[in-house]
């Protein structure tokens, strides 16, 4: 018999353990159909807010050595509201709303836009590194990030997902917020803090020049965090940072994740990367005798 993709992340069931990271495509239900029927368990939005936000102006995103990228879009969104009547008619793709704000009233407001919808979980982007008043800015506030989950938990039944990133404080204490506080599950990890200048015209490449750093270079970083969150508390998480292939998420479900979700490696390799890696993943499975993903989960903290 052939091994099982299914995972659990706590409450949360998908059929395969790969998602569409937030931030890549997440613009359409048609969209979400084609990635969801290209082998993907679940999609994630693009971060939402309260209102619609134009973003930054060009150039917002520039490649750099090693396979990673630059990005400083902005959290370019059409808004909460907008989305949710755009989504409405989603019968059967299980998709992740990412929301994003900075404040309690901020994401009950949005949240309750998706009351009629059919969703899979809210992933809260606490985490963005280069918005100001959003993001890591409420991520390196545990305390806001407590009140903020606790009034969520108060006005929906959904799972609450909060994606953590690197910033000025403890990330594991964002960590501890959550958990202590009702989320359901950890995504781990955004984008890193970077930036990048051009020699020719002694100026920073990006509009905003400071931006997000994704892709193949921030991957072992993102497995030292799943690692040590998975070491220390007892929530389900989510993968994210530079998997590029079917080992690299065999690497982040051996230090603790349940699932993974795809960025980067989208934009590079399009939708094929799904079926590649989930089809990687089986054959690894059978390889080692594994009948389900639970039995992978973590087995690097046995050393």
């Amino acid at each position: 018999m052939k091994p099982s993709l299914s995972t659990s992340i706590g409450s949360i069931q998908i059929e395969r353990p790969t998602m569409l990271a937030s931030g890549i495509l997440g613009i359409s239900l048609d969209v979400f159909n084609r990635i969801y029927k290209a082998g993907a368990g679940a999609v994630v939005t693009k971060s939402l807010s309260k209102e619609p936000w134009e973003g930054y102006p060009n150039p917002t995103i520039f490649s750099v050595k090693g396979g990673g990228w630059l990005n400083a879009i902005g959290l370019s969104n059409p808004g909460a509201p907008y989305f949710a009547k755009m989504i409405s008619q989603n019968k059967e793709i299980p998709i992740i709303v990412s929301l994003v704000g900075s404040v309690e009233d901020d994401f009950t407001f949005m949240i309750k836009q998706f009351e009629s919808c059919k969703i899979l979980a809210f992933e809260l982007n606490l985490s963005c590194p280069h918005v100001e008043k959003v993001g890591l800015e409420v991520g390196d506030d545990p305390e806001l990030v407590k009140k903020i989950i606790k009034k969520i938990k108060s006005v929906t039944k959904t799972p609450i997902i909060a994606k953590v990133g690197l910033g000025t404080t403890n990330y594991l204490d964002t960590v501890l917020a959550a958990q202590e506080s009702g989320a359901d599950a950890i995504t781990a990890i955004n984008t890193l803090r970077a930036m990048a200048i051009d020699v020719e015209t002694e100026r920073p490449i990006l509009s905003n020049k400071i931006g997000g750093l994704s892709g193949t270079p921030i991957k072992p970083v993102a497995v030292r965090c799943v690692y040590e969150i998975s070491s220390k508390y007892d929530i389900p998480i989510i993968g994210c940072g530079g998997i590029s292939s079917w080992e690299d998420a065999v690497e982040f479900i051996l230090a603790g994740a349940s699932a993974v979700q795809l960025g980067s490696v989208v934009g590079d390799n399009w939708l094929s990367v799904f079926d590649d890696i989930n089809n990687g993943i089986m054959k690894y499975m059978e390889k080692k005798g594994f009948s389900k993903i639970e039995e992978m989960i973590g087995r690097a903290k046995r050393f």
